[in-house]
Order: C-alpha cells, then structure tokens, then sequence
C-alpha cells in the first residue's frame, strides 16, 4: 500500500482551539429560539451542517427522531427555514467569538509543515459554512500562508451536504489530484469526524482527544487510531502508516 497523500483535518477542537466555545455559540442560539437541547447534546452533534443540527432539533420536537448517522440522508424541506433563521443568529454570535479570539491546537502549525516536507497535502474540512470559516482562516494566517493547501466547508459541496457525508474529502481530493482514498487520512475529534472517515473509506481514521468531547463521546464509532492532539500526527504516521 502506497504512502499517505493527503490529511484531511477538522478545524474546531482537532486544530483550532476549542474550550466549548462553538458548543456555548450554538446553544445561545438555540435559547433564543426556545429549541429545546442540552449542551451536552449540542456537543454530541457538532462537526455536522450546523443548519441540518437546527432541522434535526426542530424535527424532533415534531415528532422526527433522527440519528447521526442519518444526518445528511433525513431531507426534510418542512425545517429548512426555521432553522436558517436560528443558523443566521448563531453565525453572528460565533463570527464575532472567531474574531475576538482565534488560535491553533499547539503544535498544529508544525504538523502542516511537516506534512508538506513529507509530500503530504493539507486539507481542512468543518461543519461551518463559508463566513466562519473564512473568519478562522483569516485569523490564523494558514491559507494565505501556504500551510494549508484547500479549506473546505458545507457550501463548497451541492446541497450544502456535510458530514457525516464523505463529500468534503472526496472534493479536497478532486481539487489535489489524490486519486485513492486508501492515501488519505481522516483525523477529527467528533463522531461526525469518524463517521466521514469510515464512510469515505479512508485509510486511517484518527481521533484526537483535544476537543471538549470526551473519548467516550466519539470512541465508539469506528477509527483506526486514538492520539492525544494533532501534534503527534507524524509520529504515528511514521510508524503506522509508512
């Protein structure tokens, strides 16, 4: 099996630092709209569309259950708009988090860099849409610097379709001219994180314990490897999968 290509990396909690800011900005939003949730369950959800996650609250409390597993394959055009209206309240409670304070997980800048001094791609994907994402980016310098080579979000794919879907892999490795997944890796700190690994086939799955989320939380959803933060990414790299 050939060497690794490309590493698809999650953004909050895996390598922007997250102390449950996102959970706390998804969840005000929510009050102000009296969905009811916990932020427990928020945490649980997160890394998916965050749109999807408000059609999925206001599903619920009419009567529609729906899994994780299930989030990108439930369309449901009934909750489109009431959640849009709760999306558009969170995006500027979390815009205005981003650019008052924004920083890495220690050590991810370094792991970029080795990534490329190893001919590995570096990709970005998230359940943020375009305008936080940018806001991150924007932050962290790691596009306009060449750390990383493609940010991905949701409006990059049709139908806006996130994870756990595989699409926001499969179109950084269009983009990169990666051709088999069996070269990439997918590494992330949320069941939506190992769920889109496990669905586009990826030849690792890496969960980090990072984020806010307990292991516990993601654990029991398939992964080939469990490290501590991105920054031993090349370590096990280098003695798994070369």
């Amino acid at each position: 099996m050939g060497k690794i290509s490309m590493v698809m990396f999650d953004l909050s909690g895996t390598t922007v630092h997250d102390d449950a800011g996102v959970r706390d900005c998804l969840y005000k939003a929510a009050q102000e709209f009296n969905l009811k949730t916990t932020p427990e369950e928020i945490l649980l959800n997160m890394g998916t569309n965050k749109i999807h996650l408000y059609q999925f609250l206001i599903a619920r409390e009419r009567g529609r259950d729906i899994d994780i597993k299930d989030f990108e394959k439930a369309k449901d055009p009934d909750t489109y708009e009431p959640a849009k209206q709760v999306f558009d309240r969170y995006q500027e409670i979390m815009i205005e988090h981003y650019r008052k304070e924004v920083k890495e997980v220690p050590g991810t800048s370094d792991t970029f860099r080795w990534c490329h001094e190893h001919g590995i791609k570096v990709a970005t994907d998230t359940g943020f849409h375009r305008a936080i994402t940018e806001a991150i980016m924007d932050g962290l310098g790691w596009v306009r610097n060449g750390l990383v080579d493609i940010s991905v979000d949701v409006e990059h794919i049709p139908g806006e379709i996130g994870r756990p879907a595989p699409f926001m892999i499969f179109y950084a490795m269009t983009r990169l001219d990666v051709q088999s997944v069996h070269e990439v890796i997918k590494i992330g700190d949320t069941p939506a994180d190992m769920l889109e690994g496990r669905n586009a086939g990826c030849r690792g799955v890496v969960g980090v314990m990072s984020g806010p989320r307990p292991v516990t939380a993601w654990g029991k959803y398939w992964h080939t490897h469990v490290i501590p933060s991105v920054k031993e990414l090349p370590e096990l790299i280098e003695s798994e999968f070369i």
